[in-house]
């Protein structure tokens, strides 16, 4: 393994926080080759009426750099 950048988003979903970081690397990996590994930082979700509506993580996604 060479050289890993990390880079930093936030996945959404209505149903788990697993499956916002699921839906976080799916939309990573259209657009970015190699990734790695993933690290979630935070969980947190967004309320309404007393129940969770969203799911929320932020992530650290790291990829191997193609140079």
């Amino acid at each position: 393994m060479g050289v890993i950048i990390i880079r930093e988003m936030v996945g959404t979903s209505p149903n788990s926080w697993s499956d916002a970081a699921r839906q976080a690397v799916a939309t990573a990996s259209r657009t970015v080759r190699n990734i790695q590994t993933i690290e979630v930082v935070k969980s947190t979700a967004r309320v309404e009426d007393g129940e969770i509506v969203e799911y929320q993580v932020d992530l650290k996604i790291g990829f191997e750099y193609e140079g």
